[in-house]
């Protein structure tokens, strides 16, 4: 299948889904719009078992189009995604005498799909080609809703303001009407945030926003862009501990009377510059880690998902297997947020256990805090020195050979990353030398490649109760650079001083 709807990446990543041609086209649309989604899709494609692969659709003869007078870049793209669609149909029917391989075009944008259909091409939106895999049932509920957020959905009364366009937003901070910062979520109080103003200006640096409709749709982290309220509207920051319960999902009167009772008992001497979201520059969104809160109706497909930070506000998600994840921690995304629904809308992503499971537990501990740990991949331990390794006579012209001194490590007994130590001897007269050697990775690891672009991106081990997560493979973090004792397992840097 060829794919131009990457939203869906969440099914893409699916053990499912396989031979897929992901365009350059785009590739580059993705790059520009979302940083983390494109480096998802790399590692789908460097993934060999997927059978995913790019093609170079803009720098191919056949497939390569120039934009047409009065032709919007949107469109010259749509069209430069059908001509490769056509020209691999072909291409593949030149090659494939025995097999009829079809190439099967994917997208979310139905006027593009139309267009498609019309020129002969085989398409269908997303969602109608996963409903249609009936094999594999769950994979219904990774479906990302791409309706755009700005948008209603069906039936509901409009409950937030309309968020402001971008450019108009980039106008009014240019002219100082609306100040840009970052939305800080309250972990006691789901009707307070703070927005934390950008820039060099030490007046209202920090300004409180109160209220569901002043808070408008903004999420924890999210880049926002505020409108300073006048000074007798100016608010102290609420004592009070509000969580929301999410029972009473259609009643907005109920959140007006919580709000009232924010603005009960204000000292005049606390009051701060307070303002309202006026629009999202952007958005920080990443998948969540939580439970599902299982709605009351019987067989409904309509659930709430409870975040495990405090921070994020329930999500709506549909899904087919609330039996199975009940009780389970499981990860959301978010895909957006209509004016006239009280909770964001977003799809179920993965299953990671029971919840109290101490795997799962650690797991959660894990994502939430955003910490690396997947296993490292191949094209990082390529880059390791091949075993058996040993000190040759070209190490030793450039070393200092410190062997005849005795050495002692600073870590703990029972500790295998050794890469701190510490000598001391008499050198005479009365003085002391002491030497402090530190495990030198750096022999190991050359500037720029895989394995230092991944240790960059660690930045440093993580140490849990009964596990690590290593900054480096286990090979040199316990072995080649781990200062052991009786073994020649490495090298260091060290740095000698004299006391008297």
């Amino acid at each position: 299948s060829l794919h131009s709807s990457l939203p869906q990446i969440d099914i893409l990543e699916h053990p499912v889904i396989k031979n897929v041609i992901v365009l350059q086209t785009v590739l580059q649309e993705v790059r520009h719009r979302s940083a983390p989604v494109y480096k998802r899709i790399r590692d789908v494609i460097q993934n060999p078992e997927k059978h995913f692969y790019s093609f170079t659709n803009e720098h191919h003869r056949e497939t390569y189009i120039e934009q047409k007078r009065g032709e919007t870049s949107n469109d010259r793209n749509d069209r430069a995604i059908r001509v490769a669609v056509k020209w691999y149909n072909e291409h593949l029917r030149k090659i494939e005498d025995e097999e009829n391989i079809q190439v099967i075009f994917l997208t979310n944008d139905r006027t593009n799909k139309e267009k498609a259909v019309e020129e002969g091409i085989t398409a269908y939106t997303c969602e109608e080609y996963i409903k249609s895999l009936t094999a594999n049932p769950e994979l219904v509920d990774r479906l990302a809703c791409v309706t755009d957020e700005g948008k209603e959905i069906e039936g509901g009364k409009i409950i937030f303001p309309e968020h402001i366009p971008l450019s108009k937003l980039q106008q009014g901070i240019k002219s100082g009407i609306y100040l840009q910062g970052t939305y800080r979520a309250s972990r006691e109080n789901y009707l307070e945030a703070t927005v934390w103003v950008h820039g060099d200006a030490e007046e209202n640096k920090e300004i409180i926003v109160q209220g569901l409709k002043n808070l408008n749709r903004a999420i924890h982290e999210d880049i926002v862009a505020v409108e300073l309220l006048a000074k007798d509207e100016w608010v102290a920051p609420s004592s009070v501990v509000l969580q929301d319960d999410g029972h009473n999902e259609e009643d907005i009167e109920n959140e007006e009377e919580k709000e009232n009772i924010l603005k009960t008992s204000v000292d005049k001497d606390m009051l701060r510059p307070t303002g309202r979201v006026v629009g999202i520059i952007k958005r920080n969104w990443r998948p969540y880690c939580g439970m599902l809160s299982k709605s009351q109706i019987k067989e409904a497909r309509r659930h709430l998902f409870t975040p495990a930070d405090r921070r994020i506000p329930r999500i709506r998600i549909e899904t087919r297997q609330a039996d199975t994840l009940e009780g389970q921690r499981i990860i959301v995304a978010i895909d957006g947020w209509p004016r006239n629904s009280r909770y964001p809308n977003g799809h179920f992503v993965k299953n990671l256990g029971s919840a109290g499971d101490k795997e799962t537990e650690t797991e959660v501990l894990l994502l939430e805090h955003d910490v690396p740990h997947q296993a490292f991949s191949q094209a990082v331990l390529s880059f390791l020195p091949k075993m058996p390794w040993s000190i040759t006579e070209e190490d030793m012209k450039h070393r200092e050979d410190l062997r005849h001194l005795n050495v002692c490590s600073v870590d703990p007994p029972g500790c295998t990353d050794i890469d701190d130590a510490l000598h001391c001897r008499e050198i005479g007269n009365g003085n002391l030398e002491v030497g402090v050697h530190i495990a030198d990775v750096s022999h190991f690891i050359r500037p720029g490649n895989a394995l230092d672009e991944e240790s960059v991106n660690r930045g440093t081990t993580v140490y849990l109760c009964e596990k690590r997560i290593d900054m480096v493979p286990e090979l040199l973090s316990s072995n080649l650079c781990s200062l052991r004792s009786n073994v020649d397992s490495g090298f260091c840097r060290s740095q000698d001083h004299r006391i008297n």
